[in-house]
């Protein structure tokens, strides 16, 4: 794992993140993943309604 170099919008370097805190931020997503899940994502579109659409494009 390599430090991370986080950059603003004008190219500005704003914090540079260590390995160190890399490594705590990732043991502490696999004791508790929840924390990191983004809440108000989109849902994929189930396989259900995948299938569907690929039969009725298959019978045009």
């Amino acid at each position: 794992m390599h430090e991370v170099k986080v950059y603003d919008s004008s190219g500005k370097l704003k914090k540079v993140i260590s390995v160190k805190t890399l490594t705590k931020r990732s043991d502490q997503q696999i004791n508790s993943p929840s924390l990191y899940i983004k809440k108000g994502r989109k849902a994929k579109p189930s396989v259900k309604v995948l299938d569907k659409d690929l039969k009725s494009a298959q019978a045009q």
